[in-house]
């Protein structure tokens, strides 16, 4: 398992120099490691049997479900940015299916969001009789688990994360926060007394739409050996591929996601002032965090950055169906947190919205000129009312 020591650098430099101590070899760049078995010791007095140590805390490297070198650095990587120890997974929902099963909950509060949560909860039913209720439910006891995810999926407006733990802790339950729309340095969940957070890699670490990781991050070290432990066990780990390509990815993550946050903000402000002044008539609602009224946003969200993904809705649904291919530097798909900007046709992939709501995810293309493109297809779209 990765140290965690909070290092006293900026999170531009751990973000290219926390694993610095784990180098193998002379590259500059981390190498590629494709090899899924490894050499025991040749010394035969060297040798220890599986009785006598512990495979997984051991932390040598025999077999790649149990661990690889890049996944080593990958996590002594994030777990500088995540202020905790990190635990790498095949992807978001991986991440999530190995929280659910180490808490083993008899109730899970869950809010609206992300309907893949909502879809691995429903097979822990299936299998456990998990029983799902609505947030701040008075079902929810000891060894319970309220799931809140901040901001939310895919509207992006940020819910009361201590609001969320002072009532579950009352009551002896634990809380996670999914916070993969506001990854560091937006937001800390540990701020704010979360027992574990939980973020899809996939998106803002990742950010190259290229790989498929999940992340859960514990301030207990024995909480994340478990987690290693049960991640062998049900082979949840990501491939080497893909862990080389995150640990690629982390290299450039304060510079991708400070950007994407702060062209986020300009393009909300354009279409929210353009909404309110009617220069922009399909529009009927704009959703973000920074429009948000409420004291705890600023509070979460503490150091003047705001997500980068958010959702609009329009008059009508041929209007959201028509205007992803009316712009020029968006392209029409799902998923969020890449350096190419997207917008979707939420639709298509949720089946609990409006059909007139539109996503984006803003990248590191220049403002003005993402604006301009809105601008663009917006007006072209006038003739659909």
């Amino acid at each position: 398992m990765a140290e965690f020591n909070q290092l006293s650098l900026d999170l531009a430099s751990l973000s290219v120099h926390a694993d610095d101590d784990l180098t193998l070899v002379a590259d500059v760049a981390s190498p590629l490691h494709v090899s899924t078995t490894y050499h025991y010791e040749t010394d035969p007095s060297k040798l220890i049997s599986a009785k006598e140590r512990d495979i997984i805390s051991s932390g040598a490297f025999i077999y790649s479900r149990f661990g690889t070198p890049v996944t080593q650095r990958v996590e002594a990587v994030l777990s500088q940015i995540v202020h905790g120890h990190a635990v790498v997974y095949a992807s978001g929902l991986s991440a999530y299916t190995a929280a659910l099963a180490y808490y083993n909950p008899s109730h899970l509060a869950l809010a609206d969001g992300y309907h893949g949560s909502h879809g691995v909860a429903a097979i822990f039913n299936r299998l456990s009789g998990l029983k799902q209720i609505k947030p701040y439910d008075e079902a929810l006891g000891q060894g319970d688990l309220f799931h809140i995810e901040s901001p939310i999926n895919p509207t992006g407006e940020s819910l009361d994360i201590a609001k969320a733990v002072e009532f579950a802790h009352s009551r002896g339950a634990k809380v996670i926060v999914d916070s993969t729309f506001a990854p560091p340095p937006l937001q800390d969940p540990f701020e704010f007394g979360v027992d574990m957070v939980m973020h899809s890699a996939t998106k803002y670490f990742g950010g190259h739409s290229d790989l498929l990781a999940g992340i859960l991050v514990t301030k207990d070290p024995e909480v994340a050996q478990q987690l290693l432990k049960d991640r062998a066990m049900f082979g949840s780990a990501p491939g080497n591929m893909e862990t080389w390509l995150l640990l690629r990815s982390l290299r450039s993550y304060k510079l991708r996601v400070t950007t994407q946050a702060h062209n986020g903000v300009k393009i909300v402000e354009f279409l929210s002032k353009g909404l309110t002044s009617g220069e922009l008539p399909v529009l009927t609602k704009v959703y973000h965090s920074s429009l948000q009224k409420e004291a705890f946003v600023t509070e979460q969200l503490n150091r003047g950055l705001y997500n980068p993904t958010f959702s609009i809705e329009v008059k009508t649904a041929l209007i959201a169906k028509s205007l992803p291919s009316k712009l020029k530097l968006f392209h029409h798909a799902t998923s969020l947190g890449g350096v190419e900007s997207l917008i979707e046709w939420r639709a298509m992939t949720d089946k609990t919205v409006p059909d007139t709501l539109l996503r984006l995810s803003i990248g590191v293309e220049d403002v003005e000129d993402l604006i301009a493109d809105l601008r663009q297809a917006l007006a072209a779209s006038v003739d659909l009312l």
